[in-house]
C-alpha cells in the first residue's frame, strides 16, 4: 500500500503539487482525467482550485476523487 495523501496545492494547467504521509512530494498531471465523467467538471477551474484532501486522497467540491495509489504511482 502507498502513502496517503497529506496536502495538495492546485497548480495551473491542471497540476496538482502533492506530499504523501511519507513526506515525499511529487507532481501530478489530470489532463489526462479530463475527458471522462464526473472529471470534465474540473476543466472548469473554479472547481479544479477546490481541491483538498479528505481521508488520505484529494477530493474537489463537486465530489470527484482518485484512489491514493493513482496519485502515487503516476506522479513525477
Amino acid at each position: 500500500m502507498n502513502p496517503r495523501v497529506k496536502s495538495v496545492v492546485p497548480m495551473p494547467n491542471y497540476m496538482l503539487s502533492l506530499t504523501f504521509a511519507n513526506d515525499v512530494q511529487k507532481e501530478f498531471d489530470m489532463k489526462p482525467y479530463l475527458t471522462k465523467g464526473i472529471f470534465i467538471e474540473l476543466k472548469n477551474e473554479n472547481i479544479f482550485n477546490t481541491a483538498h484532501v479528505s481521508f488520505g486522497t484529494v477530493t474537489w467540491s463537486n465530489g470527484a476523487d482518485l484512489c491514493p495509489d493513482t496519485f502515487y504511482e503516476g506522479s513525477k
